[in-house]
């Protein structure tokens, strides 16, 4: 098919979108990559453990980011930028508040958060030491969240790419640094990752906030607008909830299966995770054309970009899919793994290339739906997906068999997402 400007539209937000949601997974990528050559098996598997924490807390307030895309988008299509930069600002004040309360919370918990996973008390061990630490970095992770939603908001997807670029740039010399060359262990994973995510928090917060003084909005804390933003986003926590309880009794599952297994699931989840946000990116364009175009009143336009997107995101998945097959000899030498773990390792790339092409409308249809602000709708469908979910991963006792438990969950979001596109309820225009 040809290329038309709505492609362009879409790949000009979409292209930039990949660098900067690529960021988190290649984090903790390059954590694994580092940790493994320089500590073994035990810490890369205390990694997972507590990657796995951390990530939950942090994309459970995933909201930050996907609610004020789509409230910014919306009002700048409607032609209300100051409304549109006050919810802004309303956003980076509740992620750090919410930052803080996590730090409070979670730290004397985490013991106790990691036992749940039942691993093995050297793991055990490492994965609070590096879950006690990474905690001090979630108020600036939060900051990024909802910075980058503003700025997707506005249609800006290449200053969140430069901030990315940056900040994995850092997170990989500091974290060589400081395992590899001063040897502090697993603590220094932390440490270099802490210190690039607060370092990339105090980009957004600089570019976000000239540009709401640039729109006479002020910058103090309006507890009604701070409000007003937590309680429209409890739909889309509900959603996130179900989301990152699939990814937890996963790896759960996978620890009970053993030490190999665990490290080989670990590996596996975040090169998932890398392709499906990846395959996000195409999802946050959706999301600021959509808010945009339902904004300004385009009921037909919003269709039509819908269709479009989700062509592309079909094809993203087969390329990747493709990608993951070519690479898969590849991959467990990036890890340094063992033979055991190599072994789990390349069965379960298997099942992952698999699902691309599935995961590609998914995120496509997911995407569009939260630019339309559809929450209600997105909160129900996880709960319904989830339920699918849960017999088949819960019967497991194979890790192959736990990785087509994850296929059976994105066919029933590809289920639910698709019946709701093909109407015209989610279709709700004005500011």
């Amino acid at each position: 098919m040809p290329i038309t400007s709505r492609d362009r539209e879409i790949l000009r937000l979409a292209l930039p979108a990949f660098g900067a949601l690529v960021a988190e997974p290649l984090f903790l990528i390059a954590d694994y990559a580092i940790v493994g050559h320089g500590l073994g098996t035990t810490a890369v598997g205390a990694l997972g453990v507590a990657g796995t924490v951390l990530s939950t807390l942090v994309y459970l307030c995933v909201f930050l980011a996907y609610g004020t895309t789509a409230s910014v988008a919306r009002q700048i299509g409607a032609g209300n930028h100051t409304r549109a930069m006050r919810s802004g600002v309303d956003g980076l004040w509740l992620a750090f508040a919410i930052g803080v309360a996590l730090i409070v919370i979670c730290w004397p918990l985490s013991p106790a958060i990691v036992d749940l996973f039942g691993a093995a008390q050297g793991q055990s061990a490492e994965a609070v030491t590096y879950l006690r630490i990474s905690l001090l970095g979630t108020p600036g992770m939060l900051v990024v969240l909802a910075g980058t939603g503003v700025l997707r908001g506005m249609q800006d997807t290449r200053t969140p790419l430069a901030v990315a670029i940056g900040s994995f740039a850092l997170n990989a010399v500091l974290n060589a640094w400081f395992v590899l060359g001063l040897h502090w262990g697993i603590a220094g994973s932390a440490w270099g990752t802490v210190l690039a995510q607060t370092i990339g928090a105090a980009v957004y917060l600089r570019v976000v906030v000239g540009g709401a003084r640039r729109a006479g909005v002020s910058l103090a804390p309006d507890l009604s607008g701070i409000k007003q933003a937590g309680t429209a986003s409890v739909a889309l926590l509900i959603r996130t909830i179900c989301l990152r309880i699939v990814l937890l009794v996963a790896t759960a599952m996978a620890t009970r299966l053993g030490t190999a297994e665990l490290a080989a699931h670990a590996i596996a989840t975040q090169l998932w995770t890398l392709l499906a946000l990846a395959l996000d990116a195409i999802a946050i364009a959706g999301q600021a054309i959509t808010g945009h175009a339902l904004g300004a009143g385009d009921a037909e336009g919003t269709k039509a970009a819908t269709r479009r997107m989700v062509w592309w995101g079909l094809w993203s998945g087969v390329v990747l899919g493709l990608v993951v097959v070519a690479g898969r000899p590849f991959f467990p030498g990036i890890f340094d793994a063992d033979p055991q773990v190599t072994a789990e390792l390349l069965d379960l790339l298997w099942v992952v290339a698999l699902f691309q092409p599935v995961s590609g409308i998914v995120f496509v249809l997911d995407g569009v739906l939260i630019g339309a602000g559809d929450q209600r709708y997105l909160a129900w469908g996880g709960v319904w997906t989830t339920l699918a979910y849960l017999p088949v991963a819960l019967l497991a006792d194979d890790l192959v068999v736990l990785w087509l438990a994850l296929g059976v969950w994105m066919i029933a979001r590809l289920v639910t997402l698709g019946g709701r596109a093909y109407g015209t309820r989610w279709l709700v225009t004005g500011g």
